[in-house]
């Protein structure tokens, strides 16, 4: 067979005319274990505060009450939600969810400028802010057009005069006052079309683009994810049921990012699983927060287990506890996770992989598996069809070299007023992932390379174009050509080969310390104005030219491997750390 199908059979039946907040919040499914009494939807990491179904119903309510009354958001509006995580960024999805609107979750640590383009690109109606970035979203908020009286801010327990539209105040006035809004259900079939999240993602290449996430896709990942774990299969033996209600689970990895947001947040609460909800990433606050609430379900990306396995710290804290850890967003090679296998010694451990184009997992560990094949990504979950195409357009064997290609109900439909883009990456159906992998015989999938120019920075997707734009607004960068060279902690971090300007080389004629100065330029050039996983820590190169094909095209494989050969021989050092 060249198509590739998960072990565990199809997907059951997804409902598609429910929006997600009624699949989380109104309705029931056979894959869905009952939530015992008295166990939290959530917890408060920092204050220990434990929130409840019909608490979380409320707040739901009211909040979408009061958005709608105040604001006036209503069907197919943005809502883009600014903030690092935050015990009531579920509720201002869901309650947005609610008013047939849609999220757009932005990376709170995103500049102004960053955080304007996507504003503009999705054409938000509304800001919810963490107070710590207001003023960044002011700024950002003007630059698009956007009234600052149109920012509400989470709450943090302090007082300023901006306070006054807070989550918590809408919430109350929402709960005080008759309803301002009929939710409405869908019609059959329209879950599959109605945006629920525009997600942000690199795709190919160029700027970040908004990938159109109908409310059917997470409500599919959710439901493939709960057959692939048989979270509600009664004769699966009691020492091998992984996600048991009752639990408790971290929730350290962004809300705003698809594995934070579908498998860390929606797919635990679906499983009767309790998050504890980090607000910032801090190793050794983390470790406290898995002991002090007894977590046994680790969600991670490969830098997190980087630390786990290599920082002095965690020889002070007992992990016996823990039951379950997954790294996803990057791969994490044998040795690491054979380091991790000490380390939690009572944990499974594996991989996942998925992207936010197809919302999000393809394959994860299953639960036949305590230790995850080393190497492997994940075993390809139901509903998911793989092929894996050769550089010729045939489909590969098992084991054999090839683009991963996928059809899953969880794709999303494209990238959002974006056709030509949609177009190289959605085709019938079918996903491009860009990565080189291989499939064996049973649907395990290794990811060998990656085959587009996205580099992934703990995790998180750079594009080499949008720092090569950048970079050419200096003026001593007469060309560049941005490549991810390859770093433990990082998986990956920028280097940036820079053909100088005329009047730089003649400045470095005048001495060694004169180039050092133009590299230090052109580097703080991209942190003053890129979040910080998007800096040069690879470091800037100067090159006589960069190589190119007869059309003009970067042949980017080539300083790839250019800086492959540099790294190997010491040539040059990483700046990222642990």
């Amino acid at each position: 067979m060249t198509e590739r199908y998960a072990p565990a059979g199809p997907v059951p039946h997804v409902p598609d005319d429910l929006t997600l907040v009624q699949f989380m919040l109104d309705s029931q499914h056979p894959t869905r274990p009952v939530r015992p009494d008295g166990v939290p939807w959530l917890i408060e990491d920092t204050t220990g505060r434990r929130v409840g179904s019909e608490e979380i119903r409320a707040r739901v309510f009211g909040l979408a009450n009061g958005l709608h009354s105040e604001f006036n958001i209503g069907e197919d509006d943005v809502v883009c939600l600014y903030s690092p995580n935050h015990i009531d960024y579920p509720v201002a999805i869901w309650a947005t969810h609610r008013l047939g609107a849609i999220i757009s979750g932005a990376n709170p640590s995103y500049t102004a400028e960053e955080l304007a383009y996507q504003i503009s690109l999705v054409k938000a109606k509304l800001l919810i802010v963490h107070p710590d970035s207001l003023q960044t979203a002011i700024t950002a908020a003007n630059a698009a057009g956007i009234s600052s009286d149109r920012i509400v801010l989470f709450d943090d327990g302090s007082t300023s005069g901006h306070r006054s539209r807070t989550v918590q105040r809408l919430i109350d006035d929402g709960l005080a006052n008759p309803p301002s809004f009929v939710e409405r259900r869908l019609k059959p079939g329209e879950a599959k079309a109605k945006l629920a999240f525009l997600s942000f993602s690199s795709g190919t290449t160029g700027r970040p683009k908004a990938v159109a996430i109908p409310h059917y896709a997470p409500i599919a990942n959710v439901i493939q994810m709960a057959m692939h774990h048989k979270i509600t299969v009664k004769s699966l033996p009691e020492d091998r049921r992984r996600f048991r209600p009752g639990d408790t689970a971290i929730l350290v990895l962004p809300m705003y990012h698809i594995y934070g947001l579908v498998v860390n947040l929606h797919l635990m609460l679906y499983a009767a699983v309790t998050p504890v909800v980090i607000p910032r990433f801090n190793y050794e606050n983390m470790l406290k927060s898995i002991v002090k609430y007894r977590i046994v379900h680790l969600f991670l990306v490969p830098p997190q287990v980087v630390l786990l396995c290599k920082h002095p710290v965690t020889k002070k804290y007992d992990l016996s506890h823990v039951k379950f850890c997954m790294a996803g967003a990057a791969p994490v090679s044998k040795e690491l996770t054979e380091d991790l296998v000490k380390i939690l010694p009572n944990a499974d451990v594996g991989q996942g992989y998925g992207m936010t184009e197809t919302c999000t997992v393809i394959a994860m560990i299953p639960t036949e598996q305590k230790i995850g094949v080393l190497g492997s990504a994940g075993q390809l979950i139901p509903g998911v069809v793989a092929r894996v195409v050769k550089e010729n357009g045939s489909l590969a064997k098992p084991g054999e070299l090839g683009e991963l290609v996928v059809k899953s109900p969880s794709n999303a439909l494209g990238y959002f007023n974006n056709i030509e883009a949609t177009k190289d990456s959605f085709i019938d159906g079918w996903v491009r992932t860009g990565d080189e992998v291989t499939i064996d015989e049973n649907a395990e999938l290794f990811v060998v390379d990656r085959l587009k120019e996205i580099m992934k920075v703990r995790g998180f997707q750079v594009a080499p174009a949008e720092l090569e734009g950048h970079l050419l607004a200096h003026p001593d960068v007469a060309d560049v050509c941005v490549v991810g060279i390859s770093d433990e902690y990082s998986g990956e971090v920028p280097l940036a080969f820079i053909v100088p300007h005329e009047n730089a080389v003649e400045r470095m004629k005048d001495g060694p310390t004169e180039a050092d100065k133009i590299k230090a330029s052109i580097a703080k050039h991209v942190a003053d104005h890129k979040t910080s996983y998007k800096h040069l820590a690879g470091g800037v190169e100067f090159i006589d030219s960069i190589p190119k094909n007869p059309s003009g095209k970067l042949l980017r494989r080539v300083l790839r491997d250019k800086a492959k050969a540099m790294k190997k021989s010491t040539a040059m050092t990483i700046k990222s750390k642990l």
